[in-house]
């Protein structure tokens, strides 16, 4: 049994590495295959450009894809003709997958006033790369019924640590302190071999985000008193941190009770646990 993984980069990796560790063969499709890790035999291709070559015995397919840049031609190559040249591939091979899993953005609800957003929730993306995201997971579901869909919160973990930088460079305080929602790179990762592996067959649909929605606020004042630094200060003409961190958080609270669900446990339940971890420099690359 294969391992299909098509956009392997960091959280691709992470996915395929935890695969790997299961003793399963893994392959890893992406630009330039040759700084994956051993454990994951790479690709290297294009795929907004050509079809990759599916091993015969693919039974699991991860799309983990991203744009290079943050512009609607980037997203459309990376998230449309991307995937529009694998799901081709898998056709032409005459591959059925058992289980295809596509990793979306929860960007796609345009939600800003602090509401409650589940599964149920219809998807409402701006014009743009949101539109084009929800766009693909709809492509993915015309021609894959089936298929699973994880819209993954604010990703954070080794590598993606913008907001303790922010502290440490004397990060003020909002008067206008929006919800955030986050998950850790190490749980987005665990819950995409849960979903997989798990006997059911996973629904359409899942949120991935941690057990707490909390104001950005919160986060920037529990970061400095990890660190250390002095209680910050609340400056009313300072951006949210939601904003600085993404112009496409907006202000909701995400609810993952679906996934928890499935019986999946996270090992990093929310932000405290997480950027505790991370403080201390025990990100991980595998279990």
């Amino acid at each position: 049994m294969t391992i299909l993984i098509a956009g392997c980069g960091d959280l691709g990796t992470e996915v395929g590495l935890r695969f790997a560790a299961l003793g399963h063969a893994v392959v890893g499709l992406r630009r330039s295959a040759s700084v994956l890790p051993r454990e994951i035999t790479g690709q290297s291709i294009d795929l907004s450009r050509e079809k990759p070559v599916i091993p015969f015995d693919t039974e699991f397919v991860v799309m983990a894809i991203s744009a290079g840049s943050p512009t609607i031609d980037a997203y459309r190559a990376a998230y449309l003709d991307g995937l529009r040249n694998l799901l081709d591939a898998l056709d032409d091979a005459g591959v059925t997958p058992r289980r295809v899993l596509l990793v979306s953005s929860t960007a796609v609800y345009d939600i800003n006033d602090g509401s409650r957003v589940d599964e149920q929730t219809p998807a409402n993306p701006k014009p743009g790369t949101d539109s084009i995201v929800f766009d693909a997971e709809q492509m993915l579901h015309a021609r894959i019924p089936s298929a699973t869909v994880l819209r993954l919160a604010g990703i954070y973990g080794p590598g993606r640590e913008r907001l303790i930088t922010q502290v440490r460079a004397g990060a003020a305080l909002s008067a206008e302190s929006r919800h955030t929602n986050r998950i850790h790179r190490d749980d987005a990762a665990a819950a995409i071999v849960h979903l997989l592996l798990r006997p059911e067959q996973p629904a359409p649909l899942y949120l991935g985000v941690d057990n707490a929605p909390v104001p950005s606020n919160e986060v920037l004042a529990f970061l400095a008193a990890e660190l250390d630094l002095p209680e910050l200060a609340l400056n009313p003409s300072a951006a949210p941190a939601s904003t600085r961190e993404s112009q496409r958080g907006g202000d909701k609270l995400l609810s993952n009770r679906l996934l928890r669900d499935t019986d999946f446990t996270f090992t990093y339940p929310t932000y405290r646990e997480g950027y505790r971890a991370l403080l201390a420099g025990a990100g991980t690359l595998h279990p």
